[in-house]
């Protein structure tokens, strides 16, 4: 499962098919290094995005 503490390098190297959920929300900084070590919380409060609607989006399409 997905929490807001995951960072969004665990995530692409274990669910690659989560990058076009994290596209679809703005955050074109799934291949920028500095983005690796970085949780989809911080990465939401800098986009501006809703970080209980991206992990309910990604953990729904990670488990189908």
């Amino acid at each position: 499962m997905i929490t807001k503490d995951t960072t969004i390098g665990d995530l692409v190297r274990k669910h690659p098919e989560a990058i076009p959920i994290l596209m679809e929300f703005g955050m074109g900084c799934v291949g920028c290094p500095s983005a690796q070590a970085e949780t989809l919380e911080e990465a939401a409060m800098i986009h501006g995005i809703d970080i209980n609607q991206l992990v309910d989006k990604v953990n729904k399409a990670i488990s189908k």
